[in-house]
């Protein structure tokens, strides 16, 4: 059975849609089916459907809890070992190491790949923010053999003795940790002299070396990874690979070099996938458009929609020049339109005039501000299908650099961007992703003890679209070290308002990048927001549930279930959002939850007694008794899929309940004549029939309670 709520049409409430992937930031709708085929009629059997936040940008970087087994395999794929890496080994024999470097050296794959390496390629690994107290900090004991602290605040550096105390409690848990900093050299020279460490820095090995262990992981084969560069002009390689290029930079080259399919790459896409604007460049970018009031507009609409259609990018330009009301133009205006009265002294002042409709051609606009216009695309938002070309920089990463630019250097201009950006959302659903991507950036750019404030005012608002954007905009803004700690304490303080919108904003920040890098930090503040789901709490209640269905799919099954065993035991708001969201879980990810039953263990066990009291809730029954004849259903085609559904099954006859008896009862009567579990069910119904009370024991068989 597939779960319909949440659906499409929660996925229109709350801003989440489907989008292109690499540009547009905004979430998308996934179906994914194993074992079966995906047609276009109704959605059946342990098929998984996720919308929204889960995955709309990939699995995120973990910043607190555990990190995923595939995240640190992907980071030691392709890996190429710099020069300090040796180095950095045999500090970390010591327990514990400070790695410091540049945004995009690489520190992360590098501090992963360290622990990964020294704990003999374990992948349990964790990943703490860098507001932990390190002074009172304690391994977690669970077999975890290394931790990744992100950025460390300077309050929370321990003394030399606690920082031996510290390096003691690790090597008697046998695990590591690695402590990213960034590069700022008086903060590292105090660091080494107080504390008595060696901070290794964290340089990027050559561009060549690193695209060549790129490709072997992309390309394992050598014939055809030599047939592929065969393919390339003599020299480009050389001239691509650029010795300032960091390691992010020949990850996209070689990733377009592996897609690039039979007829190899193309030079021009290559140099223009890493063609970036120098910060540099800016200045001069400007200088020309200065005088021009369309043209800076124009190029701010660009920076922070790049990727949509040009109409909407032009659409988005003049609403900013409207509500600017001359704070773009240099000059001031003697009147209004075609009519303006001459001034007094007689000397003609040619000003812009906003009623002229033959302003400037696209062309020209997209010239000023080194933009172009892509090929006509087909894409699908909210059901309806449709074309656009997409207006795009010519140079990588132009937009943010821009941004970030104007930003600090023109004090007057985020207050008019601010608000130009809030009054957007109300209209268009789909542009929550580049505006939140927007607005935690620039929670960074200005700093400050109100960094987070313009994110607030988004949060509080009635519109959907605007608490989404707020819930990217904190995931952006909790990358930073310093802004993290601001970001959580203001999301708990949230979660604890009376004010809806601010818990609903809590919700949908829990199942996207921030929630899904810190899995308990995000199911601490969704008990804490969750209220119900009678009236207005509906709005809270369904992000609610689509962030727990987030958190899961994102591989935290495990965390996730035993907080909402926990939750099912309270009496309240608790326990209704853990019995409403269970099903949506059973039914999103049905292979984790086979799998577990048929291992047993203490998550088995969680699972049968919660199955069990959906069955026996009259208002639940329906949904889990769909979920659970889907998995009968499925399991006919999986021998492995086959013994965890008895198991389940044999576990529910142990114990009869008013609500397994009407579970048993729709498998006996399923039209499926191989649904799996219809013998354990019929001799249930006919032991309980007779009044038999050995068909406990009779269920307990190992073929079904068939002799």
């Amino acid at each position: 059975m597939n779960i319909a709520d949440p659906g499409e049409d929660l996925a229109d409430e709350i801003g989440f849609g489907p989008r292109d992937w690499e540009t547009a930031g905004v979430p998308y709708s996934l179906i994914i089916a194993p074992r079966a085929n995906i047609n276009t009629g109704s959605v059946r059997g342990g098929q998984h459907v996720a919308n929204g936040g889960a995955l709309a940008y990939g699995r995120p970087e973990a910043h607190e809890g555990p990190i995923s087994a595939p995240e640190v395999q992907g980071a030691c794929a392709g890996f190429a070992e710099p020069a300090w890496f040796g180095t950095a080994l045999d500090e970390l024999d010591g327990g514990l190491l400070f790695l410091h470097g540049a945004a995009g050296t690489g520190r992360r794959t590098a501090a992963l790949n360290l622990l990964h390496r020294y704990s003999g390629s374990s992948t349990d690994l964790c990943a703490l923010d860098g507001d932990v107290d390190l002074s009172v900090w304690r391994p977690a004991g669970t077999g975890v053999r290394g931790y990744l602290v992100h950025g460390l605040l300077p309050q929370y550096l321990p003394g030399p003795a606690l920082l031996a105390n510290l390096r003691s409690l690790l090597q008697d848990a046998d695990a590591r940790m690695v402590v990213m900093l960034p590069h700022e050299p008086d903060r590292i020279r105090a660091l080494a002299r107080d504390l008595h460490v060696v901070p290794v820095r964290c340089d990027p090995p050559p561009p060549r070396a690193v695209f060549d262990a790129r490709l072997r992981a992309a390309v394992p084969d050598p014939d055809l990874r030599a047939e592929l560069l065969g393919r390339l002009d003599p020299g480009l390689l050389d001239s691509l690979l650029a010795p300032e290029l960091l390691p992010f930079e020949v990850a996209e080259l070689v990733t377009a070099m592996a897609a690039s399919g039979g007829d190899g790459p193309d030079p021009a896409e290559l140099r223009e996938r890493l063609n970036s604007l120098a910060k540099t460049d800016v200045p001069e970018l400007l200088k020309p458009l200065r005088h021009d009031p369309e043209g800076l507009a124009f190029l701010l609409a660009t920076c922070v929609f790049e990727g949509f259609d040009h109409r909407v990018v032009r659409d988005e330009a003049d609403r900013l020049l409207a509500l600017a009301d001359g704070r773009l133009s240099d000059v001031l205006s003697n009147g209004g339109g075609a009519e303006r009265a001459a001034p007094s002294d007689g000397v003609d002042r040619k000003q812009p005039n906003p009623d002229f409709v033959f302003r400037r051609s696209l062309d020209e606009l997209l010239d000023a501000v080194r933009a172009r216009c892509g090929p006509r695309e087909i894409r699908r938002h909210n059901r309806v299908t449709y074309s656009v070309e997409p207006v795009r920089f010519t140079r990588h990463r132009q937009a943010e650099t821009v941004l970030q630019y104007v930003w600090r250097q023109y004090g007057k201009l985020p207050g008019l961007l601010t608000e130009w950006l809030k009054a957007a959302l109300p209209g268009d659903a789909e542009l929550a992703g580049p505006v939140g991507h927007v607005m935690g950036l620039a929670a960074g750019w200005g700093g400050g003890r109100r960094a987070l404030r313009h994110i607030e005012d988004l949060a509080i608002t009635d519109h959907a679209s605007g608490r989404t954007a707020a819930a990217y905009a904190l995931g952006v803004a909790g990358r930073d070290t310093v802004l993290v700690v601001e970001a959580k304490a203001l999301l708990h303080r949230w979660s604890e308002r009376k004010d809806w919108q601010l818990r609903s904003t809590v919700a949908c920040a829990c199942g996207t990048e921030f929630g899904l890098s810190r899995p308990g930090v995000a199911l601490t503040l969704l008990r804490s927001a969750y209220r119900g789901a009678n009236g207005e709490e509906q709005k809270v209640a369904r992000p609610a549930r689509l962030a727990l269905r987030s958190l899961s799919v994102a591989g935290n099954q495990s965390t996730v279930l035993r907080r909402i065993a926990e939750w099912a035991e309270r009496p309240g708001a608790a326990a209704q959002l853990a019995l409403d969201a269970l099903p949506e879980l059973m039914d999103d990810d049905p292979d984790w939850f086979l799998a577990e039953l048929r291992a047993g263990g203490a998550d088995a066990l969680l699972l049968t007694a919660l199955v069990r009291r959906l069955l026996d809730d009259d208002g639940r029954f329906d949904v889990v008794c769909g979920v659970l004849i889907g998995w009968c259903r499925v399991a006919v085609w999986g021998t492995v899929l086959r013994p965890a559904v008895e198991t389940l099954l044999t576990d529910l006859a142990r114990d009869l309940g008013r609500g397994a008896l009407r579970l048993f009862v729709e498998i006996d009567n399923d039209k499926d004549p191989d649904i799996v579990g219809r013998s354990i069910a019929q001799y249930a119904l006919t032991a309980w029939r007779r009044g038999d009370q050995q068909y406990h024991r009779a269920a307990a068989h190992p073929n079904g309670g068939i002799s």
